[in-house]
């Protein structure tokens, strides 16, 4: 994420127009300055739908499972492009795990996706607020909470075996949804993965921001699992 603060402007009409349709002055006043955004970007620009973005996403993870993918966006004119400006048309909150990166897995480029990646793909304070800055400022239309098959943070988190160093506060925030999925039926681990991820999604919908915008019809949250074994990705919730 490229934050330029020379010659940027957000002018006040564009502030206004928001604000009044979407979020109250109050909570834009208190996150953004005219700082943020340069002059020829608008917020949360309606250019694509929530369900078109999701849709976007899906396709291209589709190409993706059947081997047919068309490395969109990756060529060096993209690269100029973007290095003027970003405006990804979808966010993803992922897990760090390197078996699923989200540019390859959706089959998008340069640009496109605004992720966030941490063990576990848990909300953090961190990452709620980049995902609002991802939102609310560059226009992102759709938020996938992505976990995956056999994650080894939620598989760390059913042990609760000690661990060393900063390991448990990720385990700390997945445990809850432990908790909450043992006594389902069927595979224990993928149910407390989609229970983690579903857990996400209610954290991320607690935001101000997020929940503003969805009232708004400007953004969707879904959430996705991902298959390790074949590269699809499942709708969760």
């Amino acid at each position: 994420m490229s934050i330029q603060h020379p010659q940027i402007n957000l002018s006040r009409r564009s502030l206004f127009k928001f604000s009044a349709g979407a979020i109250g002055t109050g909570v834009l006043t208190a996150g953004l300055s005219s700082n943020l955004l340069a002059p020829e970007k608008a917020l949360a620009e309606d250019d694509i739908t929530p369900d078109k973005a999701l849709q976007e996403l899906l396709d291209g993870n589709e190409r993706f499972a059947k081997r047919k993918r068309r490395n969109p966006d990756q060529s060096y004119s993209r690269l100029v492009e973007v290095a003027k400006g970003q405006k990804p048309f979808a966010s993803i909150l992922g897990c760090a795990d390197s078996r699923v990166p989200s540019e390859i897995v959706f089959d998008q480029g340069l640009g496109d996706l605004f992720v966030c990646r941490i063990a576990g793909n848990i909300a953090t304070t961190q990452q709620i607020g980049s995902l609002e800055f991802g939102s609310l400022v560059l226009g992102s239309k759709v938020i996938m909470v992505v976990g995956h098959e056999r994650c080894g943070a939620v598989q760390a988190a059913m042990k609760g075996d000690p661990v060393p160093g900063q390991i448990g506060s990720l385990l700390e925030a997945i445990k809850p949804s432990v908790e909450s999925s043992k006594d389902k039926s069927g595979d224990k681990l993928e149910n407390a993965c989609k229970a983690n991820i579903l857990a996400q999604i209610k954290k991320l919908k607690s935001s101000t921001v997020l929940s503003e915008l969805i009232k708004a019809e400007k953004l969707k949250i879904v959430g996705g699992y991902y298959d390790l074994d074949t590269g699809a990705i499942t709708i969760v919730g």
